[in-house]
């Protein structure tokens, strides 16, 4: 049976870092709750049930999560990591789960690789905190941080191998090099090394890239679909885009040039009174089913809903569903990754992105629904599968 993997954020307890950027206090909640409707029939603010603003310092809190991913039918969650050449961000939930004696729930991690900046809410983004890379002695002060978790018996381990999920492998210098180390280190503490996955789709679509040390692709919904839709819309647009894409790849490894990153910041800069993009989760969902696996290392994507307007207001995406539509095409997902996948998870979008409108937590509209849509679509799968035989 498919295990569904809900990926998981940490932002909801305040640090110092983003005290000094936004506010003293701030937190994921801050978005939710200064979110406005900008387009007619926009589900916007986002209340949760009961007014649970959570705090994910709360032991109680995450128990009562993993209790509900329990009760519906989620296998595990992908708890996003950040480091920063040492320095650690939102660390706080992972730890606490680890070292809890009441949490026991299936997890990995996925290490957020990206620079600590305020992109999703200026036109002018600004860096706070770089990621860098290191050498060796920087990767293993990684790996040792790493190990606890993965000796963690709730850690999600497959043929003795911690499942680890890279958001940007594109970004890493010495990506295989690194990875190969990694290897090694895990080797020394019992493991045979470690099963690595991919999430973002730059990674995938990039010719120059090398996905030999990667196990499996995460096909990270809704952004494969977008990319699908746009795709079919205009070949030849896409065509001239991944051309001038490679060059610009090739003309910053060789000749040191930033062209992609400058293409990036212009993204950024769009102005902000454009409106929010909209797309149908019909439309959405339909291409997400049309789309089978391209290896043996493709993972099947799902998600819940997207509206990121809370964070990016004007230069938002919106794609709304209700629990009837997420069970209806989860239920056909289900069945597609039967029929067409070689891997039995699937990573949905999302457990509680709140301020990106893709979370299963309850809130006050739908209260349990979108749980109980999970639910339903194991449920009706396995009833199939049964009848089938």
């Amino acid at each position: 049976m498919t295990k569904i993997i809900s990926f998981y954020l940490p932002q909801f307890h305040s640090i110092p870092e983003n005290d000094a950027v936004w506010g003293k206090g701030f937190t994921e909640w801050n978005n939710v709750k200064a979110a406005k409707p900008l387009v007619k029939k926009q589900y916007q603010p986002r209340v949760p049930l009961n007014n649970n603003y959570y705090s994910l310092l709360n032991e109680d809190t995450i128990l009562w999560q993993t209790d509900l991913a329990k009760k519906y039918g989620v296998y595990g969650f992908c708890i996003y990591h950040y480091w920063f050449s040492g320095k650690l961000l939102l660390n706080k939930p992972l730890e606490l789960i680890n070292k809890s004696k009441k949490i026991h729930f299936p997890y990995c991690i996925c290490w957020a690789n990206e620079s600590w900046t305020n992109a999703w809410s200026s036109n002018k983004p600004k860096s706070f905190l770089e990621q860098k890379y290191g050498d060796k002695a920087e990767w293993k002060e990684h790996f040792d941080y790493l190990a606890r978790f993965f000796k963690d018996p709730d850690y999600i381990v497959e043929d003795n191998k911690p499942l680890i999920v890279i958001y940007r492998p594109e970004s890493i210098p010495q990506l295989n090099e690194k990875l190969d180390f990694w290897n090694s280190l895990a080797r020394t503490i019992g493991f045979d090394g470690l099963e690595y996955a991919y999430q973002q789709m730059d990674f995938a679509i990039d010719p120059l890239s090398d996905d030999s040390r990667f196990k499996y692709s995460i096909e990270y919904q809704p952004r494969y679909a977008l990319q699908d839709i746009e795709s079919q819309k205009s070949k030849t647009k896409q065509i001239i885009k991944k051309v001038l894409r490679t060059t610009a790849k090739m003309s910053d490894k060789t000749l040191k040039t930033s062209i992609i990153e400058k293409r990036e910041e212009q993204k950024k800069q769009k102005d902000l009174t454009t409106p929010p993009q909209i797309f149908s989760y019909d439309e959405v969902c339909e291409a997400i089913l049309q789309r089978y696996k391209t290896s043996d290392k493709s993972v099947a994507g799902m998600f819940v809903g997207y509206d990121d307007t809370p964070r990016r207001q004007n230069r938002g995406l919106i794609i709304q569903s209700t629990p009837e539509s997420f069970e209806k095409y989860l239920t056909m997902q289900l069945k597609n990754i039967q029929k067409h996948y070689t891997t039995d998870f699937l990573f949905l979008f999302a457990w509680n992105e709140w301020a990106e409108g893709g979370y299963l937590e309850p809130d006050q509209r739908y209260r349990y629904q979108y749980l109980e849509s999970i639910d339903n679509a194991l449920r009706k799968t396995r009833t199939q599968n049964n009848e089938s035989r």
